[in-house]
Parts: C-alpha cells; structure tokens; sequence
C-alpha cells in the first residue's frame, strides 16, 4: 500500500461515540536553518482535538484538580509546536470549541484565532510566559514562544491498508489508529523560536506528516521516520526513499495483540512492506528499546516472506523531550514518552530468495524522528 494517498483517512474522525471519548491529531516535523548561522534545528507542529461533544464555553483541561474532581473528561483544540536539540522545548496552546473551524469532510481544514492547519498548509504561534507555564501544570508544557507560517508538499504516503479501513474505523475495531500521508514531505515558509528567525526550504526540510486517531494510545508506543537516507553501498543520497515504523500493542475490540509495528520503507521506488495486517505477507517482528544513559536505542528487525529489514536508530537524551498529552477520559498514562526529532543509525535491507537471504543495501539515517514510551515508566 505505498504511494497510495488517501485524504479520506486525512479527515477528522471524531464522530458518533469518538466524538464523546476520542482524538485525532494532525502531526508534522521537518529541519530548518537558522537565518544567522545556517545551523540546523528539527521543530514539530501538531493540531490535537479531543472530545468535541463535551465542549463548553472555555477549554476543559482534564489534569485541572477541579476539572478531575468533577469527572470531567477533557474537550478542546490542542495546538502543540516546539523543537528539538538541547534547548529543547514543548509549548501548548488550548482553544474551546467554540473558538474552532472545523472542516470535518476531506481535506480536513482546522482553524482558531490565527492557528491553521490543512493539507497544504501550517500557520500558527504560540507564546507562553515562564510564570504562565510555572502557574498552569495542566497545560503540561514549557515557557517560550513560535511562530509558523510554511507550506507542505506531501510526496509519499503510508497508508496502513485495511487496519484503518473505513469498516474498521466505522466498527471502531481499533483503539488507535494510524495514516501517514505525508511519509515524507518537502516543507517551506519560516519558524520564529524564540526570537529567533529561522529558513525552512523543501530539499533541506526532511519533512514528515501523520495523523493518529481513536479512543485511547498504545503501550508500548513506537515511532521512527526518516527520509535523509544514504546509501552505503553507493556513497549516494537516496533521493526517491523514505522509511516509517510504528506501533506498539495495538488492541483490537479492547483485547490487546501481542507486541506488534508496521513498518515500511520505501527504496528508490521499490516496495518493502512490513505491514502486520497484511496477514499473506506473514510479518514477523522482533524488537526493543535501551536506555543507554546518555543515548536511547531502538532495535527493529521485521520479516516477512521475501524481504527483512533491520533498523538500529540512536538519540541523545539532552536532546530529546518528555511529550505530554492526556487521554480523552481525561488520565495521563504516558508520563515517560521520549521524543526526538535528530535520531540516526543504520538500517540494512535484505531480499529473500528461496533459503537464500541477500543484503540489498545498507543506509545511514539521520534526521531521524524517533519516539518510545510504556505506561507506568
């Protein structure tokens, strides 16, 4: 299922009993330069609504003491923006309903004050004093302050098959549910961060867009992309590929499968599919995560009947964050989320060929978006 865009899958989700106990979230990351210097910084921008049928004149915030004591389930626009690097930050921006322009059908449309969010197109800013983020732990983010204006050209899509197909959405099989329809994606337009100007050009951007949407997240949750790839085989920059795996334990109607990801990489055109749903592939996967100490690492290996592939990808701590979000019935399970925007490693591909399994290609990834996480850490 490579290629295959599907705005569709793009659109809010949040209907019929999501609307009272679900989320959906549009989320982008990609590399900029700063103006000055030209050094690079990786900046993430996500678009988090939840519960849009519990909505009241102001955001409900579900780790607010009287919001808890009350049983109120949070209902409101989340605007997240922040970067990564050892100044790493993470800034929240919360509107009511009310405040909210919501173009449900595709291509999804969200607005509120001058934050926007679509297809094609990513406006916003965010400014939060010290005092601000020190007096109002419910907004469970850092000082500081952003401001975006760029465009996306989405240019290749993940698009996960029949596990979010529209009868299991409707059936609400799943959870959690997951559409990359921006594998990789080419981002341009300008960040402000804190005071600082910063270029975003498309061959230079590294870009990335998903969406996840459901009921509930994923322990463990997985997540690793990139398409800043070369080869080693070649000494080339592989200009056509792109890799994404992600998951964790996925439930299906509230029974949790074993340990699973999907996983695709797309090299140079070729299809490597690594896609659990995809049961006549006959996927398996072995994996883990380390805490290093001053690096984290995730180990991948996934095969299916004619192809394996083996992903080793790094990040330094100091320059990854905690990220925050709450479930729609208003608990906060992920408290030890890592998230990184500059991880890198190595992934080799193999084809297999009777008994016979033939490395295809090593690659070093850099730029790599990378995230792990267990409720109870």
């Amino acid at each position: 299922m490579f290629n295959h865009h599907d705005i569709s899958r793009n659109a809010c989700m949040l209907q019929g009993p999501l609307a009272h106990q679900g989320y959906d979230w549009w989320w982008h990351n990609f590399t900029a330069q700063d103006a000055r210097t030209g050094e690079e910084k990786p900046f993430f921008i996500e678009f988090f609504v939840c519960n849009p049928a519990l909505a009241e004149d102001i955001p409900v915030l579900g780790q607010l003491p009287e919001n808890k004591a009350a049983g109120k389930k949070p209902s409101y626009l989340m605007v997240k923006a922040g970067w990564w690097g050892e100044d790493h930050c993470q800034l929240h921006r919360f509107f009511a309903w009310t405040d909210v322009t919501l173009h449900a059908q595709a291509p999804y449309h969200v607005e509120a004050a001058d934050c926007l969010a679509c297809e094609t197109q990513l406006k916003g800013s965010i400014d939060i004093s010290p005092e601000e983020a020190a007096a109002h732990p419910e907004w469970m983010c850092d000082a500081g302050s952003m401001s975006w204006d760029l465009t996306i050209d989405k240019q290749i899509a993940f698009n996960v098959g029949y596990g979010a197909s529209k009868p299991l959405r409707d059936a609400e099989a799943f959870a959690m549910y997951w559409h990359a329809e921006g594998m990789k994606s080419a981002f341009s337009g300008r960040v402000t961060a804190n005071g600082r100007e910063y270029v975003v050009t498309p061959d230079k951007s590294y870009g990335y867009a998903d969406k996840n949407w459901g009921r509930d997240f994923t322990s463990p949750w997985v997540w690793l992309s990139s398409n800043c790839l070369k080869s080693r085989r070649t000494g080339q920059v592989l200009e056509n590929s792109v890799f994404d795996i992600g998951g964790g334990r996925p439930k299906i109607y509230f029974v949790p499968l074993d340990r699973r990801l999907l996983g695709v990489f797309y090299y140079e055109g070729k299809e490597y599919d690594f896609n659990f749903s995809h049961v006549w592939l006959n996927v398996k996967t072995q994996f883990f995560f380390r805490d290093l100490g001053e690096e984290v690492v995730w180990y991948v290996l996934q095969e299916n009947t004619h192809a394996a592939m083996e992903t080793e990808i790094r990040c330094r701590k100091k320059d990854m964050l905690l990220v925050n979000y709450e479930a729609p019935d208003g608990s906060k399970k992920h408290n030890h989320l890592w998230n990184g925007g500059n991880g890198y490693g190595v992934i080799r591909l193999y084809d297999k060929t009777g008994t016979k399994t033939v490395l295809v290609d090593e690659i070093d990834a850099t730029h790599v978006g990378c995230e792990y996480g267990e409720y109870g850490e």
